[in-house]
C-alpha cells in the first residue's frame, strides 16, 4: 500500500492542506504545532519505514534548505519514490536558477522534479500512480 511522505516548506505554506484534500492516497504530514523530540522520532520512523513515496514540495515561504537536503537523501534511497515539485512564484533569479540545478540533479538520479504554479500536476500524478506504475511495467515486460 502507498503512503506519502509531505515534505518540504513549512512556514505557514499551504500546500499541505491543499494536497491532502485532493489526493486519494494515504500521508503523513510532519508538521506539529510544538515540534519535539518525540515528533522527529515519529517524523524519521514514518519517512524511513512507512512512507514509500516522498513529496517534497518547494514554496517561495521556505526560510532554510534542510528540506533540499531530504529530497537528495531521498531520491538516493531505490525503495522511495521522491517528487520535487517547486513552485516558482516569489523566488529572485539567483534562487530559481540554483533550485533548476536541484531540479536537474533529482531527474538525473531517478526521481521526478519540475517547476510549476500550482499543485494541479502533483495532484493529478499521485492520484494515477497506479495507472502510472502499470504502464512502466508493462512496458517492462516486452
Amino acid at each position: 500500500m502507498n503512503k506519502i511522505f509531505l515534505g518540504g516548506t513549512c512556514n505557514n505554506s499551504t500546500w499541505r492542506s491543499q494536497i491532502e484534500k485532493l489526493v486519494q492516497t494515504p500521508m503523513f504530514n510532519p508538521v506539529v504545532d510544538d515540534w519535539n523530540e518525540k515528533c522527529q522520532e515519529i517524523e524519521m520512523d514514518e519517512k524511513e519505514n512507512k512512507c514509500n513515496i516522498h513529496l517534497y514540495v518547494i514554496t517561495s515561504e521556505m526560510t532554510g534548505v534542510f528540506s533540499i537536503a531530504e529530497v537528495m537523501d531521498s531520491v538516493h534511497n531505490k525503495n522511495k519514490l521522491t517528487f520535487l515539485h517547486v513552485m516558482p512564484d516569489g523566488f529572485n533569479k539567483v534562487k530559481l536558477k540554483s533550485l533548476e540545478a536541484v531540479v536537474n540533479l533529482v531527474n538525473l538520479r531517478g526521481g521526478k522534479a519540475y517547476f510549476n504554479k500550482d499543485l494541479n500536476k502533483t495532484v493529478e500524478i499521485l492520484n494515477n500512480l497506479n495507472i502510472y506504475r502499470n504502464a512502466i511495467y508493462s512496458l517492462l515486460e516486452v
